[in-house]
């Protein structure tokens, strides 16, 4: 192996976190902001990069623009066992979810997925960029033409909202999805976006006017409720220009029922 051999347990239901073991001189890597607690004897040490080791100085630089430009920070966070015996270090997940382990050896050193999912990996996966090559796939199919690409033959760990649901795609096989609750699928499976199609499910469906297909063989992780539909969500109510709850009278409403913040 190339990458860092490391055992972990996944602690909790919807607000989880996983527990990395580290053997003596292993390392992990992780988002910064992800930490939850370590053992003594661990060293934390922020990186250009992701650990992974490739090039010099230049490719680290190269390395930290491609996170860039899927979102993420300049930097990771590496946290090395330096002590004697087993340590552990815990990472959370950032919103209510399920942390999702994959072995990229059981998936032919590849895995991508959303550009915001990544929460930790074994030192030396690889976090790269994805890009569509469809124009179609850039403009509308909601994670743009930048993916992430999770590469490397150790464990790494993507977080999600809501609950996961794993699907195993044959040949030809077609699933039709919204873009926004895609976590990840693997490298055989082909991305693209179709038109919904008709005029009143266009302007009146509430889905949006495209949504995602993905074409087997290969495995999609798909999550029930992405981040962005629930921030959306307590965007409208906070801001009072949703629908009213049971009842048509409106602000007139809300003085009736006490709700009138």
């Amino acid at each position: 192996m190339n990458n860092h051999d490391i055992d972990y347990k996944i602690y909790g239901e919807e607000l989880q976190c996983v527990e990395i073991e580290l053997d003596p001189q292993e390392s992990v890597i992780a988002e910064p902001g992800s930490f939850m607690m370590m053992n003594d004897g661990i060293q934390m040490q922020t990186m250009f990069g992701d650990g992974s080791g490739q090039g010099g100085f230049l490719g680290k630089i190269f390395t930290a623009g491609k996170r860039m430009l899927t979102g993420e920070s300049l930097f990771m966070t590496v946290f090395t066992n330096m002590g004697q015996g087993k340590k552990q270090v815990s990472f959370a997940s950032p919103y209510a979810g399920k942390i999702i382990p994959l072995d990229l050896s059981e998936y032919g050193g590849k895995v991508i997925c959303q550009k915001d999912s990544f929460l930790c990996a074994a030192k030396g996966v690889a976090i790269g960029i994805e890009f569509q090559k469809r124009l179609g796939t850039g403009f509308f199919g909601g994670e743009g033409f930048i993916m992430q690409r999770l590469e490397g033959d150790g464990m790494c760990f993507v977080h999600s909202g809501g609950h996961v649901i794993e699907k195993e795609l044959q040949a030809g096989e077609i699933l039709k999805i919204d873009t926004g609750c895609i976590v990840g699928f693997t490298q055989q499976v082909q991305y693209d976006i179709q038109f919904v199609g008709g005029i009143k499910n266009s302007l009146f469906g509430g889905e949006g006017l495209f949504f995602a297909q993905l074409r087997g063989p290969g495995k999609v992780w798909i999550q029930t409720l992405p981040i962005s539909r629930l921030a959306g969500r307590i965007l409208q109510y906070g801001t009072r220009q949703g629908k009213e709850e049971g009842s048509v009278l409106g602000g007139l409403g809300r003085l009736l029922d006490g709700d009138n913040s």
